[in-house]
């Protein structure tokens, strides 16, 4: 089969397409997918680069979702069968044209939603889920600031917060993304390489802050994201694309009784039916019309060097997916 390999850490250049041997021992509770589409993620940066926390083996296929068709399954799978169409994410090896991955992680993909979409939503759209339903009641009256706001995560969120009746306001880089941003819904953009973002939240909510702060970008946004939230809310860590944020000190938690979360979506669908509840609540929203998924570009599977190439310069909006069919 074909694959996308890592044998070094580095730049985008040690991505390399290649022939290799598809998998064969195939686990009792395992399915094989044969993928027809996989989303690109920022964790795949990460790795690529050698800056997230595991010691993985080399060589490395590359990629942790994907939507194709399932080939065959282990003995003792009874969750999904042979021709059922499926998404998943969190299991490395999508960078490629088969892979196993185990039977539980699977989602089935309903026929009205395509593989694009279904390599589309799994990651980033569960992350919008727990980012929205597990730390703050978001409801008219409250007020939810997300960093990166029109990128793949950030466009979710902020069409689901409006969804609940939230006010919305959104940090983007440049006046393109600022519209993109209005497009899915935000209230309120702020530019953050032109205005202060803190100062702008504070203008913006009459001086008391957002309710829910979500940061996927770390080092440079999170020490400001303590400063924009209001006393009582509630700040949530989920990713460090410009690096890893600075501690945090106690007492900057306590004289506004704040309070920080982290996020990780590998503890948010621990059971097969959270899993679900959270799949199918973004499969609901995509199919009633309220929950769009932006595709910034599709290029393909050979292409996945150029792939990141356009992640890591923040210039896409929305998902960027690598086919292989």
């Amino acid at each position: 089969m074909k694959a996308i390999q890592i044998r070094e850490y580095g730049t985008p250049d040690v991505l390399h397409w290649q022939e290799i041997d598809e998998p064969t021992a195939l686990g009792a509770n395992e399915a094989q997918v044969r993928l027809a589409v996989a989303g690109l993620n920022y964790i795949d940066v990460y790795r690529r680069s050698g800056e997230y926390p595991e010691d993985l083996p080399l060589p490395l296929i590359l990629g942790q979702e994907g939507a194709g068709v399932v080939e065959s399954v282990g003995a003792e799978v009874t969750t999904v069968k042979v021709g059922d169409r499926v998404a998943y994410c969190n299991v490395l090896g999508s960078y490629a044209e088969v892979s196993n991955v185990p039977a539980d992680q699977l989602i089935p993909l309903p026929n009205d939603v395509s593989f694009e979409q279904g390599a589309a939503f799994p990651l980033q759209g569960m992350t919008a889920h727990y980012l929205i339903h597990d730390y703050v009641a978001l409801q008219p009256g409250k007020t939810m600031l997300v960093h990166a706001a029109a990128g793949g995560v950030g466009l979710l969120v902020v069409q689901w917060a409006k969804h609940l009746g939230a006010k919305v306001i959104g940090t983007v880089s440049t006046q393109e993304k600022a519209q993109v941003a209005r497009a899915a819904g935000a209230d309120e953009v702020i530019l953050y390489t032109e205005q202060d973002f803190v100062a702008e939240t504070k203008r913006l909510t009459a001086g008391r802050g957002a309710d829910l702060v979500l940061d996927g970008v770390g080092q440079s946004t999170f020490a400001g994201s303590l400063e924009a939230t209001a006393m009582h809310g509630t700040v949530v860590s989920y990713g460090w694309s410009s690096g890893l944020p600075e501690s945090v000190a106690p007492i900057s938690l306590i004289v506004r009784s704040l309070k920080v979360g982290g996020g990780n979506l590998v503890n948010a669908t621990t059971t097969r039916e959270l899993l679900l509840q959270r799949a199918n609540g973004v499969l609901e929203g995509i199919r009633a019309g309220w929950l769009d998924l932006r595709i910034d570009s599709i290029l393909p599977l050979y292409d996945a060097a150029e792939a990141h190439r356009r992640l890591e310069s923040r210039t896409s909006m929305g998902k960027i997916l690598l086919t292989i069919r």
